[in-house]
Order: structure tokens, then sequence, then C-alpha cells
């Protein structure tokens, strides 16, 4: 039996679909591809397929992780060739590798989001993360199936950082707390839009991008005009500096000795 280990983004308008799908139709693939999958025991035997941290619904996302076991020996770079050709545009196979040990959820206590703000400055939204900052606790609610709930925001996020993408040349305008892994550049738009490219621990609950976006409304008053667009650039572990570790770097490694 062999462990491999996926890469994957959820692009475009697939960022609208919940994980359940993501979830159903990568099976999908899976038997599509003619993957040797290796099953589970009992009455209702399903395929060994464990995900991690999947994103929340209407959040985009570069680095989406998920294992999957074989009975037989699949080449990787095969497996990504053969998983891209079925699944649907918006679901892409970064990489796949053999896994070298451990777990996944052992190798990933952080993720690193990029938020563009389209009508929000640049100088907005340093002024709202500054005070964020310096804040020790903002609380936010968020409505769940339970009723409404009160987290404290400011403990889980790890880095802040405030980028401007403007046509006009302007270049960019940074505030960090801590360095962070995400340094992506952002789209280029018509009008001043502020990016916020945060690290958030994967506390529970978990604080989501839009917890932050309600967190600097709480601190500063900040409402953007339209909606934002979350992006998850990376996952992996926090090292001394606060920057992600790649979860997959272990396994490639063992791959080239």
């Amino acid at each position: 039996m062999q462990k491999l280990r996926l890469r994957y983004a959820k692009r475009g308008r697939l960022r609208f679909t919940s994980h359940r799908d993501i979830a159903r139709t990568f099976e999908r693939a899976l038997r599509r591809a003619g993957v040797p999958m290796a099953y589970s025991q009992g009455f209702s035997p399903h395929p060994k397929v464990s995900w991690v941290g999947a994103a929340p619904t209407g959040v985009a996302s570069e680095a989406e992780y998920v294992e999957v076991q074989v009975v037989e020996q699949v080449d990787p770079d095969a497996l990504r060739t053969a998983l891209d050709a079925v699944l649907p545009p918006g679901l892409d196979v970064i990489e796949v590798v053999r896994a070298a040990g451990g777990t996944l959820p052992e190798r990933i206590e952080a993720s690193a989001w990029q938020v563009e703000l389209p009508g929000v400055s640049p100088e907005r939204l340093i002024e709202a993360v500054t005070a964020f900052l310096a804040a020790e606790s903002v609380e936010v609610e968020r409505l769940t199936k339970d009723g409404k709930k009160v987290i404290d925001v400011r403990p889980a996020v790890v880095s802040a950082e405030v980028r401007s993408d403007v046509p006009t040349g302007s270049g960019s305008t940074q505030i960090q707390m801590h360095s962070s892994d995400a340094g992506h550049d952002a789209r280029d738009l018509s009008h001043p839009c502020g990016i916020l490219v945060t690290v958030v621990r994967q506390t529970t609950p978990t604080v989501r991008p839009d917890d932050v976006l309600s967190a600097l409304r709480v601190v500063a008053d900040l409402v953007p005009p339209v909606p934002a667009k979350a992006t998850r650039m990376a996952q992996g572990r926090l090292d001394d500096e606060g920057r992600l570790v790649d979860p997959l770097a272990l396994d490639r490694a063992a791959e080239e000795v």
C-alpha cells in the first residue's frame, strides 16, 4: 500500500463550491482516472482519502492538501496528469509526492491569506491594520448554526502586511509585525486596492479571513464597499521567524535521497 500527498488549487468560480462537493468531485476523478485506490473495511467501504483543513466556501486557494492511499505503486507525475485531465477547470492539481512518513496535519499549523479589498485605499487599510496589531484582544461575532458565537481574533494573527496594487505606478506600501511567507503579487486593478496579506494560526475555533475583516471593522470601522476576495496562498508550520514551512518539503527531500 502506498500513500500519496496532493497539493491542489481551488480557483475562479470553484471557490464557491462547498468542501463536500469538492470531495465528491475528487472521488469521481480518482475513479475516472483509474487510480487503484485502497478502501476501508466494513459494511460500506469507502476510498481512503484524507482531507486537511479545507478552505471555507467562497474562498479561493493555492494550497489545499489531501492524502490518498493506493494498493499499487503509482508514479506521482502520472497521477497528477491523469487527475488534471478529468477534474473541472478551477480544480488544479499542482503537485503529487510520495508520503515519507508522519502525517500532514502535524505539519500544518497556520495559513497565509491574501485578501483583496477593491475600493479601500492602502492608506486606509494601513490605519486599520495598525490599530488591530496594537490591540491585545479583538472580539467579533460569528453567526453559526447554533447561534452567534464571540471569538477573539487577535491571538490567532501571527503577521499582517498591507500592499497596494495601483496602476499609476505609486508602488506598494507595507506594514509588518513579523515576516510572512505569502509574498505573491495581486491582480492589476483599475482602481486603488488595498491588499491584506496575513498569516493566521489554525486555532479552535478557526479564525477565517472574514473574521479578520470583521476585526478591522471593530477597531477602525473599516467596511469595504464591495465584497473582498480572499485566497489562501500557503499552509505549513511556523519557523522561529514566523515564516511558513512547506508541508511537502520533507517528502520531496526523501525522494531525492
